[in-house]
């Protein structure tokens, strides 16, 4: 069932993702629109668009997150590769999204510092730099 769903979500992603599954939705939303007249903008006339759209929504909502979820395991998996190969790279990195909210935060603290450090010392070699020779 998983790797039929995993199929089906993957096709349908790509389907719907494409420009002419975006005409289409803009065809029969512009059919329904163009029907108004002959069925007198009638709450039936209404709901056919309501209810169809609330139908595709609710189901695409589903097919999206599971394709989301394969694509971010999937860049995971890369990036887990790239620091297991940095030799200079913290291992600790890897199981990053496994992390409490609370480790996120000290690791996060921790590299704005870095990027703070770093920051200033660019910022120091350029004035340094830009100074006119003594002497």
């Amino acid at each position: 069932m998983d790797e039929w769903f995993r199929r089906f979500a993957h096709r349908t992603a790509e389907v719907v993702g494409r420009s002419y599954a975006f005409l289409l939705a803009v065809t029969v939303i512009a059919v329904w629109s163009a029907t108004g007249p002959l069925f007198h903008f009638s709450d039936t006339w209404q709901l056919v668009i309501n209810t169809g759209t609330t139908i595709v929504t609710f189901l695409m909502v589903f097919l999206i997150q599971n394709t989301q979820n394969r694509d971010a395991h999937a860049i995971h998996l890369k990036l887990d590769e790239l620091i297991r190969a940095n030799r200079h790279a913290r291992n600790s990195l890897l199981a990053l999204e496994s992390m409490s909210d609370d480790e996120l935060h000290t690791l996060q603290h921790e590299f704005e510092e870095l990027r703070d450090r770093v920051a200033k010392a660019r910022k120091e070699a350029a004035a340094r730099d830009s100074r006119p020779p003594v002497g």
